[in-house]
């Protein structure tokens, strides 16, 4: 059974991010929300949660799991800006959008693309995921907790509203597949996150979600 910490959205408790970051140090992984989906994560560096996830998930290891950062300075570290690519990112983080960059040597291969060297990353705008990712000092791994029929592939779709459960349905059905789930009252949405490949000269939008038209301004 996951420990549950109810955390203020605006205001998150420090006693209770600092609990959920030692848990996160020590391989736990865990349900949490974000500015888009609910999402299952860990400390990108933990490699044994990262291979929890993917098993969750059933996610084969041909499959990248996008991470979050808490800064466009911290992507940096972890993928490779074009000038271009910056001047993109800079005008939309923090946001819902996920971009797609050559990946550095600090990212495991257990999360990148393996035949394009490719990553996943995204500057979240959630206070509470940015606190996380203060306190942890590393990348969280953010790939959606909710489990789609066999048909559809939510991690490349937009989610169907009517096959969305409440918060109190989510939290059921992970109670005994995550070690800490966090509440800070916020109802799962359908709304997932925009797109963005960064990895050429010529940027291209590859899923059209949140904030896609925006996005569209500058790519």
């Amino acid at each position: 059974m996951a420990k549950t910490f109810t955390i203020h959205p605006d205001n998150p408790q420090n006693r209770r991010i600092e609990d959920i970051k030692l848990a996160l140090s020590s391989g736990a992984i865990m349900l949490y929300p974000t500015d888009t989906v609910y999402a299952i994560g860990c400390d990108l560096n933990a490699k044994s949660a990262v291979e929890r996830v993917r098993q969750i998930k059933q996610l084969g290891n041909d499959k990248p799991l996008t991470f979050l950062c808490p800064s466009l300075s911290n992507v940096a570290t972890y993928a490779f800006v074009s000038d271009i690519a910056y001047r993109i990112m800079k005008r939309l983080i923090p946001g819902s959008y996920t971009f797609l960059l050559p990946a550095t040597k600090l990212v495991p291969r257990l999360v990148q693309n393996p035949k394009r060297k490719t990553t996943g990353i995204r500057v979240p705008d959630h206070t509470v995921c940015l606190a996380l990712l203060e306190a942890l000092g590393n990348p969280i791994i953010s790939t959606s907790a909710h489990l789609p029929p066999k048909d559809i592939d939510y991690e490349i779709a937009e989610l169907d509203s009517e096959n969305i459960m409440s918060r109190v349905e989510l939290f059921d059905r992970w109670d005994n597949l995550v070690d800490i789930i966090i509440d800070t009252g916020e109802e799962p949405t359908y709304h997932v996150s925009t797109i963005l490949d960064l990895t050429d000269e010529e940027p291209v939008i590859t899923r059209r979600g949140l904030g896609w038209e925006a996005a569209a301004a500058w790519v």
